[in-house]
């Protein structure tokens, strides 16, 4: 791979592929999930910082990451501060079979060619090292079943889940309802990772119109967010409905990757 570490949007992505069909889960909010990983990296990173409920860029230096980099610029390019919830509504055309592609070409995942009703080319990712996926996973059960405040990647990565409805894919049933409920829990221990995934789980609602005050307290009242409860939301507004309406299928054509 040639890195040590991988990034936020990278992990968020292999949770959700479902190792026995090659797709993932969630598609629709995973597309929101991914754009505001990007923002807790460039966070962790030191490239951006909230302030109040907006993200400022506060060392616009490249990072050595494409598509991180490619955020920032246009992240820079905004000239003020951004509200989190405009940016992660915003379109993220291909961002998700961006991704896909380059955990292909790091190794991480290979491509499995095939045919939608006998007709359409699709492709579906397959995990080549499964034990990555397993040490992504072994961090967030750890986190749910000892109490110990994560990491902050690891508890970024727990909102985020949450906030895009992994939490059903990760621990389905009735047995695993209390393993969801420490997951929506885990988001009290990042405030930027907080943040962002209340602002994913406000553009899955619509209700990006009314600004939310810094998230001190970012683990109380996230049950009555659809994100968390699993539920599929429509995104309103007419960018983000343009992203879900290209990317909105789990099983994609390569030959509309971009």
């Amino acid at each position: 791979m040639g890195r040590s570490r991988r990034t936020i949007p990278e992990e968020l992505l292999l949770l959700a592929l479902d190792p026995a069909t090659g797709t993932t889960a969630q598609p629709q909010s995973l597309d929101l999930g991914l754009a505001g990983a990007q923002l807790v990296e460039l966070a962790l990173a030191g490239r951006i910082a909230p302030d109040g409920d907006r993200i400022a860029v506060v060392m616009p230096r490249p990072t050595g990451e494409p598509t991180l980099d490619t955020a920032l610029e246009l992240l820079r390019r905004r000239g003020s501060p951004v509200r989190a919830v405009h940016w992660i509504g915003g379109p993220r055309l291909g961002l998700r079979q961006t991704y896909l592609t380059h955990l292909e070409r790091c190794g991480m995942v290979h491509a499995v060619a095939g045919h939608m009703c006998g007709v359409l080319p699709t492709t579906r990712y397959q995990a080549t090292d499964t034990a990555i996926s397993r040490e992504i996973r072994a961090r967030l059960d750890s986190a749910i079943r000892t109490g110990v405040p994560p990491d902050p990647r690891t508890a970024a990565l727990a909102a985020l889940a949450h906030a895009v409805g992994l939490g059903k894919h990760l621990y389905p049933g009735n047995e695993g309802r209390s393993s969801r409920s420490r997951l929506r829990d885990l988001i009290r221990h990042d405030p930027m990772g907080g943040l962002v995934a209340h602002a994913v789980m406000d553009v899955q609602n619509g209700v990006a119109a009314q600004p939310r005050r810094a998230p001190a307290a970012a683990g109380s009242g996230s049950g009555g967010h659809g994100g968390g409860s699993g539920r599929r939301t429509s995104v309103r507004g007419g960018a983000a409905a343009g992203q879900q309406a290209s990317q909105g299928a789990p099983v994609m054509a390569r030959a509309g990757a971009s």
